[in-house]
């Protein structure tokens, strides 16, 4: 008997289901004709009709974080999922239009990039191929090995290869690739449609999980005529920090955030949570604390890997490329480090730190203009800067200890202080103001250059672990090679950011990598 009700219930639950969809599609529809004369009054709606191969919304990964961790599921980007997103989105848009005055989009606001449906949208991206040194073996079962502490002393086999990447100098494939990094934030309704990847979920954990829960996504689009996939990796939403999303993922985006871009677990000042147990006194820290921290099976970091691993999964012969924004373009930049794989990533807080305390591989002897990390942002952008910090700034009322600025890869810079004479302001970090205000106006992307030598965290001290309390050392260790050039590094700001006290050290040192765990005594 109870079999049958549950049958019935099932029955009842699908036939409600269909239901749903079929009255969604025909107000979808209907809302069509009049969203399309409303977006030509907002300043046109230019059919999306790209020449040569296109890359589209696939699905949508979400990792489970935190007890969640071992919880992975994908949404199959189908015709009635898609058309439901779309109906979401133009309902959005228009809600969001009467709440504002000065024409906020979700998408854009320019007519050549301007869409009905962004899960619809068919993305050019002019690419060209560069020769670059990636490691032979790189899948995500040996690059785990190598994380452990046996790994960590295997040598490695490099290779010389010819890569398909994106051309960072065309204005499209950039401007293509932000609006991927911006749909990561979008959310897609929750149909019932999730495809588990790993064992089912419980049945008490939210429908909405990643959304409504715990949890880091990433969009997947795929280039079937070129065999190439972008994974957009969202970033932070945060209360309290204008120009992000806002949704149930902020407590762990606030965490991740705090891990990566601290110096030491978020502890600024004994006022301040920690959000790990690494903090051993005054501006000392336990580095092999911090490692197994970021490698954490239920960090973000760890996270993204699985993602990656899934996708790789469905798409073995693919090129891979990652993107993101913000804590997205870092955590995108982290796992191209690991795989050897292109990566733009925008706006995005310095990730050299937390590269080197993963021990990521670094190409040797790779030429800086061979470099297939790309960073994107500009002069107004104090999060990018790396100058977020301080008491008083934004980012350290809001909770935020961020407080690393080194990039690794290539950095292309929007002067717009310049340029444009903006003010540095959080605002400025927004995505949408990115694409609109700046990759859309500016008529030739920014240079991408080398940054120049860079210093995070210089006056903090880090014992390989606590038990070498005697051996102390810096994140700056002495270079075997004394070098006779410097770079001065900033060590005090003013409550509006500016630096008010500088520190020289020897340049060759921003290249010297954090210490390894420390090996036991003979």
């Amino acid at each position: 008997m109870e079999d049958k009700r549950s049958i019935r219930s099932q029955r009842g639950w699908h036939h409600a289901r269909w239901v749903v969809i079929g009255l969604v599609l025909a107000v979808y529809v209907l809302w069509e004709r009049f969203v399309r004369g409303y977006n030509r009054h907002r300043g046109g709606d230019t059919p999306n009709i790209p020449t040569g191969s296109y890359f589209t919304l696939e699905s949508v990964h979400r990792h489970g974080i935190g007890t969640q961790y071992m919880h992975h599921q994908v949404l199959d980007m189908t015709p009635e999922v898609v058309a439901e997103a779309g109906a979401r989105f133009q309902l959005a848009e228009m809600s969001l239009s009467e709440l504002t005055d000065d024409e906020e989009t979700l998408w854009t606001r320019n007519s050549r990039y301007r869409t009905e449906n962004p899960y619809t949208y068919k993305f050019s991206i002019p690419t060209r191929n560069q020769s670059t040194l990636r490691m032979q073996e790189r899948s995500p079962e040996f690059m785990a090995f190598l994380a452990t502490p046996q790994g960590q002393h295997t040598p490695v086999a490099w290779a010389e290869e010819e890569v398909q990447v994106p051309d960072v100098e065309s204005k499209d494939a950039v401007i293509a690739l932000a609006l991927m990094s911006s749909n990561a934030y979008v959310e897609v309704p929750f149909t019932g449609d999730w495809r588990n990847v790993t064992a089912p979920w419980d049945e008490h954990d939210s429908q909405g999980y990643g959304w409504d829960g715990e949890g880091l996504r990433g969009h997947v689009f795929y280039n079937s005529q070129e065999d190439i996939v972008v994974i957009s990796v969202k970033g932070t939403s945060a209360q309290g920090i204008p120009g992000s999303g806002d949704d149930e993922t902020t407590a762990q985006d606030k965490i991740n955030d705090n891990l990566l871009f601290s110096c030491c677990c978020a502890r600024v000042s004994y006022l301040w949570s920690t959000v790990c147990d690494c903090y051993v006194k005054g501006s000392t820290c336990d580095e092999s604390c911090l490692e197994k921290e970021l490698r954490r099976k239920d960090r973000y970091y760890q996270a993204v890997v699985e993602i990656y691993a899934a996708v790789l999964k469905d798409h073995p012969s693919a090129a891979v490329w990652m993107t993101g924004h913000s804590l997205g373009g870092s955590l995108a930049s982290l796992i191209g480090r690991t795989f050897g794989l292109p990566v733009v990533a925008f706006e995005a807080p310095g990730e050299q730190l937390a590269a080197k305390r993963l021990h990521l591989p670094f190409p040797p002897g790779l030429p800086s203009y061979l470099d297939n990390v790309w960073h994107f942002g500009h002069t107004a952008d104090p999060i990018f800067l790396g100058t977020c910090n301080g008491a008083s700034s934004s980012c350290s009322i809001a909770g935020y200890a961020m407080e690393t600025a080194c990039h690794t890869g290539q950095v292309c810079v929007y002067d717009v202080v310049k340029d444009k004479g903006w003010h540095v302001n959080m605002l400025n970090h927004r995505i949408h103001t990115v694409i609109d205000s700046i990759l859309n106006e500016y008529n030739e992307t920014a240079k991408c250059i080398t940054p120049e030598p860079c210093v995070d965290c210089y006056n903090w001290k880090y014992w390989p672990d606590r038990s070498g309390k005697k051996h102390p050392s810096s994140t700056i260790t002495a270079s075997s090679s004394t070098a006779t050039s410097s770079v001065a590094v900033c060590i005090g700001r003013n409550w509006l950011g500016i630096c008010t006290a500088w520190a020289t050290v020897p340049a060759t040192d921003a290249q010297v990598q954090t210490a390894p765990p420390a090996q036991p005594e003979t």
